[in-house]
């Protein structure tokens, strides 16, 4: 008996760790709940993406409000877009396998290229696209992000969906 718990547990623990890479599953990431609203009061597709922006953005320590800035600069958070490029990475000329595979590539550039490598996060904007305005419009959208309340239920204070 004990060998068929031990080797559940076995079997069980990558899909427990693959669930929240390795956070506790216990612990509500209200980024997660932020990210959602936000992208839901713009009627954004992106909201579907919300769990991959920030598992991108964690992986390769980037500021976890960049991707979806970038996001609803470029294609309005995925409303106007082509070849699952809701970056306009390479003036929109890059095509993804899918807007996951797209997010991935991005975050892992702007991490880890020689381009954006070692700089902060004003300064990757500044080589991402230099046209004078971008970086601030990027940066208006990520403080707005920051700003964005979570919903609660005024009743029981649980989400309301």
């Amino acid at each position: 008996m004990k060998l068929v718990l031990l080797i559940a547990g076995v079997l069980a623990l990558p899909h427990l760790i693959s669930v929240r890479q390795g956070k506790p599953l216990h612990m509500p990431d209200s980024r997660l709940q932020r990210l959602e609203h936000f992208f839901s009061k713009r009627h954004s597709p992106m909201m579907q993406s919300a769990t991959e922006l920030l598992a991108a953005a964690d992986r390769n320590g980037l500021d976890w409000r960049l991707l979806p800035s970038i996001s609803i600069v470029e294609s309005g958070g995925g409303k106007a877009y082509r070849n699952n490029n809701v970056f306009g990475w390479l003036s929109g000329q890059r095509s993804f396998a899918s807007i996951e595979a797209g997010i991935h590539f991005v975050a892992d550039k702007l991490a880890h290229s020689r381009i954006y490598s070692g700089k902060e996060t004003a300064e990757k904007l500044a080589a991402y696209n230099p046209v004078p305005g971008y970086q601030g419009r990027i940066e208006k959208v990520m403080a707005v992000l920051e700003k964005t309340e979570v919903l609660t239920d005024r009743v029981n204070g649980s989400m309301p969906w």
